[in-house]
């Protein structure tokens, strides 16, 4: 579940991070956020994602937030569904949290269009 939601970068790049200090937190997160948490079938991993932006901007996680936002696009969220979920977090947890979630937000969607031109110019120079 989290290769599918975070995708194989991400993962590969926490593993290979992992150090003796570590290792028990990464297996910790693995069992039980991805391997309980995520699987289960009260919610689908759309709302899932939906909870988890707005809890992330909610406590100021801003090194999550990239992560989740592409994580979102990936189950099935638009930008602008991303950017509602932002928003209405704002009223309730704050302006200040908002803005920097906007802020990192819009940092992820400048990247992944970034590289669909890079794959694009990479197509037309191919063929």
């Amino acid at each position: 579940m989290r290769r599918a939601v975070l995708g194989d970068v991400h993962v590969d790049a926490s593993n290979a991070s992992i150090t003796p200090e570590t290792v028990d937190f990464q297996d910790f997160i693995t069992r039980y956020a991805w391997g309980e948490v995520w699987t289960r079938p009260g919610l689908t991993r759309r709302e899932r994602s939906l909870v988890t932006l707005s809890s992330l901007v909610t406590g100021g996680r801003e090194r999550e937030i990239a992560a989740h936002v592409r994580a979102a696009l990936t189950n099935g969220l638009s930008r602008a569904e991303v950017s509602e979920t932002i928003l209405h977090t704002a009223i309730y947890a704050g302006v200040p949290a908002a803005s920097a979630g906007f802020a990192i937000a819009s940092e992820v969607f400048a990247e992944l269009d970034a590289d669909v031109q890079e794959e694009n110019h990479q197509g037309e120079t191919d063929g």
